[in-house]
């Protein structure tokens, strides 16, 4: 888990009696004694455990923009601003079942909430502008994102009395052309033409957390579960054309589910069957999409890559470039 230095010296401040400046002449004077082999993160951190502060333990509420993955009991609230279908699996060892996720957001931020197997089933009584209160829910990283995870031990109430949610923060993206895509961009949106499309490849994750299972030995390993019978999920890619330039957009399972307009059943076909997926290469060549996301460098082929965060096929390109006229 990784704490920013302003996030820690604030939590310092709130749980100590320490000004901005005491704290700033104590990381000072820590990093000196430390001979400059440490971070002013790092420095931060020791001072925050020598006061008993425990950053990575938050008691009580949080708000969306203070969970970092890690957090193992974090309780929050936000109002639903999404739903997403619930979807059915089987693992391979015959097991079956189901999940679900929504997106809430409160006055600092956006994040997705994940419910697994009977907790799924809860989705049906959620409505896009209910009030969603968590408690024991699990943060962790998917596709570089946090998001709360939702197992059998967590909690949550629907539109609980004296919980209100102010203006929820605004996703705001920025129009770009893909000839001035820098490294690290964030929240950048392109319109462009899909130009070639390739399968989907799929990889191993544990059943349990979600998290990439490793092959060894004849089994798989997830680093928190030990040896597990993994699920599979996917990841597509397309290139893509605005007019002044092209490049490579990225599309985790979500992502890749809106480019094809198919659900999770459907795109594991194409783990067995990959000919089924050569007549929708053929369809989708030549579209319009839209994409929200961020500009990373692949350092193996060293070249700017688009994670695509969001996707939207065939939108109004008059209605799109008015936008920005």
């Amino acid at each position: 888990m990784q704490l920013p230095l302003n996030e820690i010296i604030d939590r310092i401040k709130e749980n100590s009696t320490l000004s901005q400046e005491e704290i700033d002449e104590k990381i000072s004077k820590k990093t000196e004694q430390l001979s400059g082999l440490i971070s002013k993160e790092g420095a931060a951190q020791i001072i925050a455990n020598e006061l008993g502060i425990k950053l990575f333990e938050l008691n009580g509420p949080v708000k969306i923009e203070k969970i970092i993955a890690g957090m193992r009991t974090v309780e929050t609230a936000g109002k639903i601003i999404r739903k997403f279908d619930v979807t059915n699996f089987t693992t391979k060892d015959g097991r079956d079942g189901k999940v679900g996720s929504i997106i809430i957001g409160d006055e600092t931020g956006r994040m997705r909430v994940t419910f697994w197997n009977d907790m799924a089933d809860k989705l049906a009584n959620f409505n896009e502008g209910d009030i969603l209160k968590v408690k024991e829910a699990m943060a962790r990283t998917n596709n570089n994102r946090v998001e709360l995870h939702m197992s059998d031990s967590s909690k949550f109430e629907l539109n609980p009395e004296g919980v209100t949610i102010g203006e929820v923060k605004e996703y705001v993206s920025r129009r770009k052309q893909i000839k001035d895509f820098m490294e690290n961009d964030e929240n950048i949106e392109v319109l462009a033409t899909i130009v070639q499309v390739f399968e989907p490849r799929f990889f191993e994750i544990c059943p349990d957390c979600n998290r990439r299972a490793r092959p060894g030995d004849g089994k798989f390993t997830c680093n928190e579960h030990g040896t597990v019978i993994p699920n599979y999920s996917y990841v597509m890619n397309v290139q893509i054309d605005d007019g002044s330039g092209n490049l490579r957009a990225v599309c985790f399972k979500n992502q890749a589910k809106a480019l094809l307009g198919k659900e999770d059943e459907e795109m594991l076909k194409f783990k067995e069957q990959p000919e089924l997926f050569e007549p929708l290469k053929q369809e989708m060549l030549g579209s319009f999409v839209k994409m929200v996301g961020r500009v990373t460098k692949n350092s193996m082929f060293d070249r700017l890559e688009f994670i695509s965060q969001l996707v939207f096929m065939n939108p109004d390109p008059k209605e799109e470039l008015e936008k920005v006229s």
